[in-house]
């Protein structure tokens, strides 16, 4: 993982959460609705001992009309109280859902939307983990942790106000407090954030080493890597509950020292207070009132100080998914997009495109790379692993742009056309195929979700798919389980080249579309593929030469050039790269076949 703890910036304050702000800016109605639940709770809450007071003073007076009135009051105050406490609840819940809700769209439409670069730098892991973990942090302090701090700082300030009133003498010795408890709390606090963004980061580093155990856990199984691998993620695991339990213990440090300075010092105030009463320089109501406020603002004290903590950690989780969201796409769309011509059959040219890749920047995949394919020609790519073919396509379906010379398609270049419109005119058949935890129906239909279900099914039977598919428990409304779990690796592959077929695009692309297939599949798809291929432009890459063979050009790639261009008769009578391929599968043993794979 390449953007973790080591490679960001520390942050020394909670200014992070700043970042939530155009997710809370639409929300504003319900802000002020917090706001004024929230004031009305505290208002009522600071009114409480006011009526203590008047009670405890009809005691001493034997008033009971006083002490009736002010029950009364105390009831009024209660019941006003719960139902301000219920409405600030509800509406800070809310707007906290619907804002972590709001994150997590937007994070997953920025991110989903990145060219491959992006995951280059960034584990998929770890862009989940920050989408659950992170979010899940945020929800906690927007939903309640930021509610209970306005509140409690509403409660210090009116505290403090009320203390005054009461008796301004008690009332400068309190004051002391504040700052001796404050001074740790700013101080540990830095320290918890600094343990928060760390344990965060560990938690990540987890999720992602687990993703990437269970994807693979086949191939470790196989390779009987069990208990290392359980070894490996145990290990990740310990290290992130040591930094949560720093964390942990620092904020408990930090919370003891706030409430037993804060209360220490109420407990000494209390004593002088009850001095005064003895001494007839105020009431007993008058002191109970002192002290319920005293106990309210000492409170509000060591609430804050664990707000503090809360904030400090909401602000990692902050900082971590507002990364995400400010890091730039290298292939954006332009800002005055040229459209794709309507009539065109997917004419490509390639102009001295020259390429690397962006984590491997001295390593040029293409270089000087030109040719040509008509519209309705098909167009084979040869060549060893690493020889560029695959980047041909990469390139061709603008998940990077090339570092100078230009790529066009039916001459408008790629960099004056929207993405979305332009491969929407383009149908792709991976050498890894993608199936998704969903139907057959749906993965078919995936490029083309208004295709009829007579068009659907004749796309499968073209592909060779049909049959199984039939035979699965639901058929087409079979579950596949994740990444197609139930299907073999051919079945795969012909799900993929009936989505390709009923995309119905005028350029098709075929990377190794049929190596996972068996001889009487692969002759059924490739009949199919011939069938589509009479109508549309088709860029080929397949190491198997019998499959390229009918092809109207064949272009040999090597080291990032083009070699040698032609049919297969004339780039066997040329010799060279090629000549030596055909020699070696035609006349030779198959399985010097790999040297050749697709690259």
């Amino acid at each position: 993982m390449t953007v973790n703890q080591r490679d960001r910036a520390k942050a020394k304050s909670v200014k992070p959460i700043a970042g939530l702000a155009p997710y809370l800016a639409p929300y504003r109605m319900t802000i002020i609705g917090v706001c004024v639940a929230l004031l009305l709770a505290a208002a009522l809450t600071l009114s409480l001992p006011l009526a203590m007071r008047r009670v405890i003073d009809g005691f001493t007076e034997n008033d009971y009309a006083l002490i009736d009135k002010y029950f009364l009051a105390l009831v009024a105050v209660a019941i006003g109280l719960a139902f301000a406490t219920a409405a600030r609840y509800y509406l800070v819940t809310r707007l906290g859902e619907r804002v972590v809700a709001d994150v997590r769209s937007g994070v997953f439409s920025h991110v989903s939307g990145m060219s491959p670069g992006f995951f280059e730098r960034v584990m998929t892991a770890e862009v989940v983990n920050r989408l659950t973990t992170d979010t899940t942090v945020i929800l906690t302090v927007v939903g309640s942790t930021m509610s209970i701090a306005l509140r409690n700082i509403v409660m210090l300030c009116g505290g403090i106000i009320m203390l005054l009133i009461t008796s301004p003498k008690l009332t400068l010795l309190t004051l002391l407090i504040v700052p001796a408890t404050l001074v740790p709390v700013l101080v540990m606090g830095r320290y918890v954030r600094r343990l928060s963004r760390q344990n965060q980061d560990l938690i990540a580093d987890t999720a992602s080493s687990a993703g990437e155990m269970l994807q693979a856990a086949q191939t470790i199984q196989a390779m009987t890597h069990v208990e290392r691998s359980r070894a490996q993620f145990t290990n990740s695991v310990e290290m992130a509950y040591d930094a949560a339990l720093k964390r942990v213990t620092m904020r408990a440090v930090l919370t003891m020292v706030a409430i037993g300075l804060a209360f220490s010092g109420v407990i000494g105030i209390v004593w002088l207070g009850a001095r005064d009463v003895m001494a007839g320089t105020m009431s007993a109501g008058e002191m109970a009132q002192f002290v319920i406020y005293a106990v309210l603002t000492a409170g509000s004290v060591g609430a804050l100080s664990e707000v503090w903590g809360e904030m400090q950690r909401a602000a990692g989780a902050t900082e971590r998914l507002v990364e995400l969201l400010e890091m730039e796409n290298p292939v954006e769309d332009p800002s005055d997009p040229v459209a794709p011509d309507k009539d065109g059959r997917g004419a490509v040219s390639f102009t001295n495109v020259r390429f690397s890749y962006p984590t491997r920047p001295d390593v040029s995949a293409l270089n000087d790379v030109s040719f040509a394919v008509a519209p309705g020609e098909t167009v084979a790519l040869v060549g060893p692993s690493g020889a560029g073919k695959t980047t041909v396509l990469q390139l061709l379906l603008r998940f990077y742009d090339p570092e100078s010379g230009e790529i066009a398609i039916d001459g408008v270049p790629l960099t004056a056309m929207k993405k979305d419109a332009f491969r929407s005119r383009i149908a792709l058949v991976p050498q890894d195929p993608v199936i998704f935890a969903t139907t057959v129906r749906e993965n078919l239909l995936l490029g083309r979700p208004d295709a009829s279900e007579d068009e659907m099914i004749a796309a499968a039977k073209a592909a060779a798919a049909h049959e199984f598919v039939e035979a699965l428990p639901d058929g087409y409304d079979t579950w596949l389980g994740e990444r197609g779990i139930l299907l073999s690796g051919g079945q795969k592959q012909r799900l993929a080249i009936g989505r390709a077929i009923l995309r119905d695009a005028p350029l098709l692309l075929l990377d190794e579309a049929t190596s996972a297939l068996d001889a009487e599949s692969e002759r059924a798809v490739q009949q199919a593929v011939e069938r589509l291929s009479r109508e549309r432009t088709t860029i080929v890459i397949a190491h198997r030469l019998a499959t390229v063979k009918r092809a109207d050009k064949i272009i040999v790639f090597d080291a990032g050039k083009i070699v040698a261009t032609g049919t297969h008769d004339d780039l066997v009578a040329q010799g060279g790269l090629y000549a030596r391929l055909a020699r070696l599968q035609f006349t030779a043993s198959y399985d010097d076949e790999d040297e050749f794979a697709a690259g």
